[in-house]
């Protein structure tokens, strides 16, 4: 495959994790061995050099965006998973401290107890200084996805990409759960993802990394090593690009 993909010119990574991820195989709260290979990894990145951001999701504590009650606030409710959000943010930052990686969480809420509140200047002290920097608590503001936060942030810190995290190993032409057709995508414009309606995230968040030039990369999480991986090698995972 003759791919734009240069990793050679990767320095400042935010990765989108969902907190389905966190959960394993039980999906819901956090499988300990995921979290420790996750862990582990992203030690590793960070150890040949890479400067790393996270934005986690929350959906393995609550999912703001769906409710069986229509009744209730849906403002409430995602502030509720924005909040589920710093829980995870916490929770991960937690085991690299103990395995003595450097980690700092920030949070769109004011939480002075438990998280310092997001800035960009902050957040890249923090980077330059070689920890790991989770940012939390979504866009702060109801109706915004995880997704649009991850791209978001990465644009205001000035990283050099999304990593989006997922369990498959990238962008298919259509769903490959239910279609044995689809056939698996390397590489895609903005432009050709929009005029193929390829669902690489919500549209909010696909918008706002066109509009920026934020290059994406879609990759299978679940796969040992493929963090690296989708860092380093073309061939691994889907790369969205200007």
């Amino acid at each position: 495959m003759n791919s734009t993909f240069r990793p050679e010119k990767i320095n400042r990574v935010m990765l989108k994790l969902s907190g389905e991820i966190l959960a394993g195989t039980t999906g819901f709260g956090f499988d300990d061995t995921v979290c420790d290979l996750l862990t582990d990894e992203l030690i590793g990145l960070k150890t040949l050099g890479y400067r790393i951001a996270i934005v986690l999701g929350g959906g393995n504590i609550f999912r703001g965006g769906s409710w069986r009650n229509q009744s209730l606030n849906r403002v409430t409710l995602d502030n509720i998973g924005m909040l589920a959000t710093i829980q995870n943010a916490l929770y991960v930052s937690e085991i690299l401290q103990a395995k003595g990686c450097a980690a700092e969480v920030f949070s769109s809420f004011v939480l002075d107890k438990v998280a310092r509140h997001y800035s960009a200047p902050k957040v890249l002290a923090a980077m330059a200084e070689g920890k790991i920097c989770f940012v939390a608590g979504g866009t702060g503001n109801p109706y915004f996805t995880t997704d649009t936060a991850a791209v978001l942030r990465a644009i205001e810190l000035k990283l050099d990409i999304v990593l989006k995290a997922t369990k498959v190993d990238g962008l298919y032409t259509a769903d490959p759960m239910k279609d044995k057709t689809a056939q698996f995508i390397g590489e895609a414009s903005f432009q050709t993802c929009l005029e193929k309606r390829l669902g690489v995230m919500d549209l909010t968040a696909f918008s706002l990394a066109a509009d920026n030039n934020m290059p994406i990369k879609i990759f299978n999480i679940t796969k040992p090593g493929n963090l690296k991986s989708a860092l380093q090698d073309a061939e691994i995972g889907t790369y969205i690009h200007p």
